[in-house]
């Protein structure tokens, strides 16, 4: 079972974040929600999500990845 996470970004970073995550793979996959509102859910496979977690640090600095309520609806 995946853990899902969900973030906000720049629009203009979409792509980027999404590369370097994926990268990783089979660690966790991204998908884009809301590309107008730029929120991201991250699905991290279990047994990585301590390594995902420490990405996920580095790409708040880097690009501002807020994380978000899984609750879309506001």
């Amino acid at each position: 079972m995946m853990i899902h996470t969900f973030f906000q970004i720049e629009r203009k970073h979409i792509v980027a974040v999404q590369f370097i995550i994926e990268g990783y793979d089979g660690m966790a996959t991204v998908s884009t929600m809301d590309a107008q509102k730029a929120i991201l859910r991250i699905s991290i496979m279990p047994d990585f999500l301590p390594a995902m977690n420490g990405l996920i640090d580095e790409l708040q600095r880097q690009y501002g990845l807020k994380e978000i309520s899984d609750d879309r609806e506001t």
